[in-house]
């Protein structure tokens, strides 16, 4: 709330600073007898007015539960012999079911339920109509690097952890097999959309990411579940996301899912070979 008062502030502060710029345009104008000239945009007023409208939306429905909500009521029930696959994630997940990453495992039933810029609270509220309600034999969850960028604010690695458990305890609890992948590494190897250099290491500090996946190694481990270690695959000696896997030092291009989905393929067909939970 404290952040969308001061977005507000922000916007008005904006509008009042626009407003006095166009005025003095105005009189210069006038003054000097030249024809009117468009008024350019007001560059604050706008981030203030995008940020806020952002703020607003996250306010109604901070988990986005209306993104999936329509594409959830049209998909039918798993035929009799489909090993359906739900993929629960972030920007990584979601970003790979666009064409320029030759698609999201054609020809395969599974469903992708990424949302960019998500943190685990948010994806555990919307497991059960994302996941449990699309009635999928196994779910590969790849989520936390957003957590400890503090998307959604600051979060412990133990807050991290108890939202992966309680999401693979929901889903053993409705005979869903459960793959935990791990969250890769990031780099300071690329650049921005401006072209800037990006190190994502600030953010993602990779000793974090190091301790978070240990635990989701151990907890898999422990529990029957099938562990996804794409880190290992995609991290370079220097313990950074390989410079030809990602163009931001973050999301994985499409050299970066090609390496990606054999890994999640054999962990999905070792999850199927499991004996399933009982419900």
């Amino acid at each position: 709330m404290n952040a969308a008062v001061k977005l507000i502030a922000r916007l008005v502060v904006a509008v009042v600073l626009c407003a006095n710029a166009i005025f003095a345009q105005a009189q210069t104008q006038m003054k000097t007898q030249e024809p009117p000239k468009a008024v350019e945009d007001c560059v604050g007023l706008a981030e203030a007015k995008a940020r806020l409208e952002s703020q607003e939306k996250r306010l109604n429905d901070w988990p986005n539960l209306a993104r999936y909500r329509e594409a959830n009521a049209n998909v039918a029930a798993p035929a009799k012999d489909e090993q359906r696959v739900v993929f629960m994630g972030d920007s990584i997940t979601d970003l790979w079911a666009q064409p320029r990453f030759s698609g999201f495992f054609p020809g395969k039933p599974y469903i992708g339920r990424g949302i960019s810029g998500q943190t685990t609270p948010q994806m555990l509220i919307r497991f059960r109509w994302d996941v449990i309600a699309l009635q999928p034999k196994v779910v590969v969850i790849l989520a936390g690097t957003n957590d400890i960028a503090g998307n959604t604010g600051p979060m412990t690695l133990e807050e991290i952890e108890g939202n992966l458990v309680s999401m693979a305890e929901l889903a053993r609890a409705n005979g869903i097999r459960v793959v935990l992948a791990s969250v890769m590494p990031v780099s300071n190897y690329g650049h921005g959309r401006d072209g800037n250099p990006v190190d994502m290491r600030i953010k993602r500090p990779p000793e974090k990411i190091l301790e978070l996946n240990a635990w989701i190694k151990k907890y898999a481990a422990e529990n029957g579940h099938v562990y996804l270690d794409y880190f290992s695959a995609t991290v370079d000696d220097q313990g950074l996301l390989k410079k030809d896997l990602s163009e931001d030092g973050l999301h994985p291009n499409a050299a970066g899912y090609a390496v990606m989905a054999p890994l999640a393929e054999k962990a999905i067909q070792l999850a199927l070979a499991a004996t399933p939970p009982k419900r």
